[in-house]
């Protein structure tokens, strides 16, 4: 017999430089001719080309662009509704009493695009890769072991209390995949060319510079209004001019001046959106080697930060981030009172204390301590073009501090490639995930990897006992009074001992130009978050639009 169960919800929330495509590559245009049938992506976060390795799974760097079209997780983020897990691929995912049991119904109406129904045994085989294979778990995954129970059920098991672990089986990096092609793969070569999925797209063409997605006509999730979705290679400048034309239809672009130069274009249709995360862009410290293994050292790097600079560039006031990395539009009633609405900003005196109770001296620029000498680097996407925000930071910690930090960009999936393996000694990353939990849950020491091995998501190495204490009280907390008195335990600890420093808040930016498509969400009236990388919202957004005429 198995454990008695009960529904739990759990509160939860869990996007480089390109080519100028317009001017070498033919782009779909809304003034000349029909394209009621076509949806075209401005994808301006995705790098130069596109490779063709659709292996969501496999340790390759570079990936095909959107997989999350095709490979569906078995929950959702519900941003709308209190950033709640909900079921997507699942019927229902419900804990037993004692939170170690995880029961999943599955829908019974899905089919991988090849025909073949989905069950339970690709689920069970889905859920077990990143266990047998950990050099694939990219989610993190917290579970110990999964059963199949019958056709349309499975079992998932944790070591101990997990109600609060739910958010992991919303991740892109953990889909369910059809066991009859995956098994026979081997999948740290595998590039998957030719993907079979659950999702509501297959690949239609490939170039290294456009990808066109057809939809399916036997897709579970209903019929899509439209019949191609194109997705172009482009950068943050070019996709500008794109929207404007009407090249493009969608975009994830940070626009500064958008109100003054694309929506006043056209009110009606010309759409600049901001959605929060929840999270925020943050300083990763390296936390495994000298001298960020020191608590005073990082805290006087972090008192040197002028975020309010930062902001500023960015044309973004006022969306400095608090010291805890919880933003206050999404966690204002998480927040400690003796944190919330606070912003960090410089305190010169307070960083030159810190750097003395350190230990560490600045000579000539560099740290320096016990006869060691430091040179700091930043590492940043300069795809993002973050150069100008690390000059900031720099200019700051030489003028409150001495040091001489160097800046050290790097393309996206480089940056994402030396965050994982530990190559850098300070970095710019997101932070944030799904629920109080979900922003704290990459700091748990099971996440820790060996400075050269890939790290799933702890890729700062923070190693801590007592932030190991408060995160597995936190997934076992079946009640919110006992889960908010430890997620104000977890807040101190990042403000006391600055395991990484949160910059400024985390928004996701839609650019949208509606002269083909009705019927895009709003900030004000949404039931999924239009972000074109967020899978299941992406799907369900597509699902709501209607050609324009």
């Amino acid at each position: 017999m198995r454990p008695r169960s009960h529904p739990v919800a759990v509160a939860a929330l869990a996007a480089a430089a390109a080519l100028a495509l317009a001017s070498c590559t033919p782009t779909p245009s809304s003034t000349t001719g029909d394209r009621s049938d076509t949806i075209v992506f401005g994808k301006s976060d995705g790098g130069t080309t596109y490779v063709r390795n659709y292996n969501v799974l496999g340790p390759a760097t570079e990936k095909a662009p959107n997989a999350e079209l095709i490979y569906e997780p078995l929950a959702r983020i519900d941003y709308s509704a209190g950033a709640v897990v909900e079921p997507w691929l699942a019927e229902s995912l419900q804990f037993d009493d004692s939170g170690t049991v995880l029961t999943i119904d599955l829908r019974t109406d899905v089919t991988f695009s090849d025909g073949e129904a989905m069950d339970a045994d690709d689920v069970v085989f889905s859920l077990s890769l990143p266990l047998e294979r950990p050099e694939l778990n990219l989610a993190g995954v917290t579970y110990s072991a999964v059963e199949k129970v019958d056709g349309d059920t499975v079992e998932v098991w944790f070591d101990s209390p997990s109600f609060a672990a739910l958010n992991q089986f919303s991740s892109s990096s953990l889909p369910v995949v059809p066991e009859h092609i995956w098994a026979d793969q081997d999948l740290m070569t595998w590039t998957n060319p030719d993907p079979v999925g659950t999702g509501p797209f297959t690949v239609e063409s490939f170039a290294a510079q456009q990808v066109t997605l057809k939809a399916r006509d036997d897709y579970w999730g209903g019929e899509l209004p439209m019949t191609y979705f194109k997705i172009l290679a482009t950068n943050a400048e070019t996709v500008k001019a794109q929207l404007l034309r009407g090249d493009v239809d969608w975009a994830p672009a940070s626009w500064a001046g958008a109100e003054e130069e694309f929506v006043a274009e056209s009110p009606e249709t010309n759409l600049y959106q901001l959605y929060a995360t929840g999270g925020a862009y943050s300083m990763i410290y390296n936390t495994a080697q000298a001298p960020f293994d020191d608590p005073d050292l990082r805290r006087a790097l972090a008192l040197s930060i002028p975020r309010s600079d930062i902001t500023a560039t960015l044309n973004r006031p006022g969306t400095e981030a608090g010291p805890t990395g919880l933003v206050d539009q999404i966690y204002g009633d998480w927040i400690a009172p003796e944190y919330r609405g606070l912003v960090q900003e410089v305190d010169a005196e307070g960083a030159v204390a810190a750097l003395e109770a350190s230990g560490y001296e600045v000579v000539d620029g560099a740290l320096v301590k016990d006869g060691q000498t430091f040179a700091p680097r930043l590492s940043f996407n300069q795809d993002f073009g973050w150069n100008a925000y690390a000059d900031i930071m720099i200019n700051s910690w030489k003028e409150v501090l001495g040091l001489s930090v160097t800046p050290a960009g790097a393309p996206g999936a480089t940056l994402y490639d030396q965050q994982k393996t530990g190559d850098f000694d300070l970095t710019i990353a997101t932070t944030g995930g799904a629920g109080v939990y979900g922003v704290y849950s990459f700091l748990d020491s099971r996440y820790v990897e060996p400075i050269g091995t890939a790290a799933a998501t702890n890729v700062g190495r923070w190693d801590d006992p007592e932030t190991d204490e408060v995160l597995a009280a936190m997934t076992r907390a079946a009640d919110e009074t006992k889960m908010r008195e430890l997620g104000e335990r977890m807040q101190r600890i990042v403000v006391e001992e600055v395991p990484f420093s949160p910059l400024y808040n985390s928004y996701w930016f839609v650019d949208v130009n509606a002269s083909n498509w009705t019927g895009w969400p709003t900030p004000e009236d949404f039931d999924a978050v239009p972000f074109p990388s967020l899978g299941p919202d992406t799907i369900r957004t597509l699902l709501s639009l209607k050609p324009a005429s």
